[in-house]
């Protein structure tokens, strides 16, 4: 997969969105910027940049993706392959429903995905060294570049969704004492939600799906 690198943009969402609606570019293909003004977060919120810290997007072919997987479950995905490469670096973290990285009770990042055509597109955005948008870091040595490099790696092997599930089942015990945003309410994660085996959640007897 190649990599465009930027000193600065003011989102590798949105730029990589737009290069794909236009033809200007093709998944597979990842964008990383160094710096970023106007990051897109979750519900429309912004997360910004701090030179050290990593923003990134990737886009992938959706015939690329194991055919297990639930498309409204793909924030999941991306983020526990991710997670999973964080931690081999030795950093102690961990992915709260459905797409946020914290580190012990701290938020340090988080992912969105949106579907174009017959392509999914990734954004990640972690703290990597510096504290910003009101939110912890991470305080790792490693580049942006570097992280991108080992996240493709461990992406494009496509491990099956069944397989990140089994592993990320065990782990959403971690994400109980925490709330999420259904809608415009927050609601708990805690007791008697339960996580459904395509990525789903059953709260309040309704089933919730990540979509983002």
């Amino acid at each position: 997969m190649d990599i465009k690198l930027f000193n600065t943009l003011p989102s590798t969402q949105t730029y990589l969105l737009e290069a794909l609606q236009n033809g200007v570019l093709q998944a597979p293909i990842a964008v990383l910027a160094l710096d970023q003004s106007a990051g897109l977060g979750s519900r429309d919120n912004v997360w910004v940049g701090g030179r050290g810290n990593f923003f990134a997007s990737i886009a992938v072919r959706l015939e690329d993706l194991p055919s297990d997987l639930p498309l409204a479950s793909a924030s999941i995905y991306f983020s526990f392959i991710m997670k999973q490469v964080i931690v081999e670096l030795g950093e102690n973290i961990w992915l709260k429903w459905p797409n946020d990285f914290y580190k012990n009770d701290d938020k340090v990042g988080g992912c969105i995905t949106k579907k174009i055509n017959h392509t999914l597109v990734c954004g990640i955005g972690i703290n990597l060294k510096k504290s910003q948008n009101g939110y912890s870091a991470l305080q790792s040595d490693i580049s942006p570049q570097k992280l991108l490099e080992k996240y493709i790696l461990a992406l494009e092997k496509f491990p099956k969704w069944k397989q990140i599930f089994s592993e990320y089942e065990i782990e959403f015990e971690l994400s109980k004492g925490f709330l999420v945003h259904i809608e415009n309410y927050q609601k708990s994660l805690g007791g008697g939600t339960t996580l459904c085996s395509d990525g789903s959640l059953i709260i309040d007897g309704r089933k919730v799906y990540s979509l983002r």
